[in-house]
């Protein structure tokens, strides 16, 4: 039998999600990923196929650099503002396969805080 690797584990969790999780103009769907280095953000209407606002450690113009959970919350909180910036009130927390706590939990956490429902 063959062995399943975790990152096939959790994309098959990610497609299962996905099956019922979609984004709409009036709510689009927030997506995370998290890297061994980097965690990133998108904010995505998928009626259209447009994404409407990224957040990421990575690159050079990134905010915060590191991995962990306060970075997770400096994420999620200037990913509400922006996205209150841009007008949006609610989106659909997409986890991307990943289990809900630590830092997936802190960066929703943070965007509740910052006034999106999610």
């Amino acid at each position: 039998m063959k062995m399943v690797n975790r990152k096939e584990q959790r994309t098959r969790r990610h497609r299962r999600l996905r099956f019922n999780l979609a984004g709409t103009a009036e709510r689009p769907r927030m997506s995370v990923m998290i890297s061994n280095k980097h965690i990133h953000l998108q904010v995505v209407d998928d009626e259209k196929n447009v994404t409407l606002l990224s957040v990421s450690t990575s690159g050079k113009g990134a905010p915060v650099k590191g991995k962990n959970v306060a970075v997770a919350k400096a994420i999620g909180a200037l990913a509400a503002t922006r996205a209150k910036a841009k007008g949006i009130q609610a989106v659909v927390f997409d986890r991307g396969g990943f289990k809900f706590h630590g830092r997936i939990k802190a960066i929703a956490e943070a965007v509740r805080e910052g006034g999106v429902k999610c």
